[in-house]
């Protein structure tokens, strides 16, 4: 998919918020499309995973996780970010949730699912002294999805830096993306949604009988796509939303599920569908009736 001249149009929408405490919050709201939102948590999660936090704030309790070394899975399913690291993992809604090969998310819900805000965000202190960087996340309800910690100068490791002594440096990260995504300064790094790159996934979960065999399924798949030379991403995956019928397969360019798929299965998914551009209808799922 094309960010056409991957520039984001500003929004001058600048808001703040009181806090508690006798300080505020300044929020300044950017462009929350599909497209805009992959290539900023691409940005953050796969390129500047030593440097960011994610997590959830409310009075009384805090999250934050930290990534200990690159997400093992960052792909968008169905409208949701998935990213999976060794010991947790996370799911943002940023497109529509269709609910699945039957589509069977009502409309009200996949507004209200989706990221239909977003904002980076300083919290100012009683002084007027901002004292914490991020980014916040909405639904269609106005509830708070996420938060991204940013780098904090007045933070190193779990310590406090001295009074007066902030490392500045550590404001790279928020500046450089602030240029692109809130005021239009820069161009994104990308000409592609990099979160959208072609892929065909295996279902492993427990639910999708027979479960157990789907590693030469996977196997074949990876041979025939290695063989064919497509640019395509063959991996596994966990339910694909097709039950008892497996192996289950996912093709992500035109969300297309196939059921029972063996491996001599996998290997004409491969050269009619992904080179020939034919589905295989007799594996397709829902059952799709073949045109004379």
């Amino acid at each position: 998919m094309s960010l056409g001249n991957s520039w984001v149009t500003p929004l001058n929408r600048v808001s703040t918020e009181p806090t508690p405490t006798g300080g505020y919050i300044e929020y300044e709201d950017f462009d929350c499309s599909c497209d805009v939102l992959s290539s900023l948590l691409y940005t953050l999660f796969q390129q500047n995973w030593q440097q960011v936090g994610v997590g959830h704030i409310v009075q009384g309790g805090v999250l934050e996780l930290e990534f200990t070394a690159a997400p093992k899975i960052c792909i968008l399913y169905d409208g949701y970010l998935t990213v999976v690291t060794e010991g947790w993992h996370l799911h943002l809604c940023i497109e529509a949730n269709l609910g699945g090969p039957h589509c069977k998310t009502p409309l009200e819900l996949r507004k209200k699912r989706q990221v239909n805000r977003a904002a980076f965000y300083r919290r100012f202190n009683a002084e007027n002294i901002p004292r914490s960087w991020g980014i916040d996340f909405w639904n269609g309800a106005d509830e708070n999805l996420m938060t991204i910690f940013l780098p904090n100068p007045y933070v190193e490791g779990e310590n406090l830096l001295p009074e007066g002594k902030p490392n500045l440096a550590k404001l790279a990260l928020y500046e450089e993306l602030r240029d692109i995504y809130v005021l239009g300064k820069k161009q994104i790094p990308f000409h592609k949604n990099p979160l959208k790159h072609p892929y065909i996934s295996v279902c492993t979960s427990s639910r999708c009988l027979p479960s157990q065999h789907w590693q030469p399924t996977f196997e074949s798949l990876k041979a025939a796509v290695e063989k064919s030379g497509l640019d395509v991403e063959v991996r596994t995956s966990g339910c694909l939303e097709v039950c008892k019928l497996g192996p289950v397969v996912f093709y992500s360019e035109d969300r297309t599920w196939y059921t029972r798929v063996n491996p001599n299965i996998a290997e004409i998914i491969v050269d009619e569908h992904l080179i020939q551009g034919k589905k295989v209808i007799a594996n397709c799922y829902p059952p799709m009736v073949e045109k004379n």
